[in-house]
């Protein structure tokens, strides 16, 4: 396993304090999330974005979409043409900013995927992937709490039929109803592919007030080593967004790390 490259969301909006943080408590990088908030809609305001990640040098950065009920699979065919307006131009700026990642999802925000159509899904996410590679940006789906990417088997489907890398969120999975159930398990979402899989999202659960951390590390020790056995996942986001619960992930994980590395160089010199 190569180690990892922690991250943190850009939980702080004061660039120059998100990197200040990000610096003293020893992060890797920025997992950077678009928002309807914070998209850039005017050619100034995308100088402004480009300048502050800039300025987050030399941390790296990556880039993740959270834009609700915004499905290239949608089947209101209006709806489904202006989300991939959307991702393309996401694309052209992360493209431009010298980035090379980007998350995105299927479903999010729904609670039905009875507006959603499957093949217009696969094949929109084909197109995109497509032209994204050829920007030098690799699209990565996630999986979600709830709906097809929730369920391992079409997970893989997605991801195999698109030509999509992955990004396994390990809190997500763990309340996936076809993982609570024991329809399957949460190996399950990368056993098919683990070749496809660059980023993952590191938190204990999700519940209906958000991401909660661990309070011990045996609530992330498991998932940990699945992601360990990834060779491509080396970009790990802790995605928290209060101070504290960060920081207390953060201890977790780095205590896996120093386990795992110990034992590693045990078995290399034994």
């Amino acid at each position: 396993m190569v180690s990892p490259k922690l991250a943190c969301c850009n939980l702080i909006a004061d660039i120059p304090r998100l990197k200040a943080f990000a610096l003293e408590h020893g992060f890797d990088g920025i997992d950077w999330s678009f928002t309807p908030e914070n998209l850039p809609q005017t050619p100034a305001e995308e100088s402004a974005l480009f300048r502050s990640i800039q300025g987050l040098a030399p941390l790296e950065v990556r880039y993740h979409c959270a834009f609700h009920k915004t499905d290239l699979g949608d089947t209101d065919e209006e709806r489904a043409k202006n989300a991939m307006i959307l991702f393309q131009h996401l694309c052209r700026i992360v493209s431009k900013m010298n980035g090379h990642y980007l998350t995105l999802h299927v479903g999010l925000g729904r609670n039905t995927t009875h507006h959603l159509s499957w093949d217009r899904t696969i094949r929109r996410l084909t197109k995109l992937v497509q032209i994204a590679s050829a920007m030098n940006v690799r699209i990565c789906l996630e999986n979600l709490a709830w709906g097809w990417t929730s369920r391992p088997d079409l997970y893989e489907k997605l991801i195999r039929k698109s030509g999509a890398w992955g990004t396994l969120d390990i809190g997500h999975a763990r309340v996936s109803p076809s993982i609570k159930s024991q329809i399957f398990e949460i190996e399950d979402f990368i056993s098919p592919h683990p070749e496809r899989f660059l980023n993952a999202h590191v938190y204990h659960t999700e519940t209906s007030q958000g991401h909660l951390p661990p309070s011990k590390i045996d609530d992330l020790e498991a998932r940990l080593e699945l992601l360990s056995r990834l060779q491509l996942c080396t970009w790990w986001v802790l995605e928290l967004h209060e101070e504290a619960a960060l920081l207390q992930t953060l201890k977790f994980v780095r205590q896996f790390l120093r386990r795992h590395a110990r034992e590693k160089a045990l078995t290399v010199t034994g």
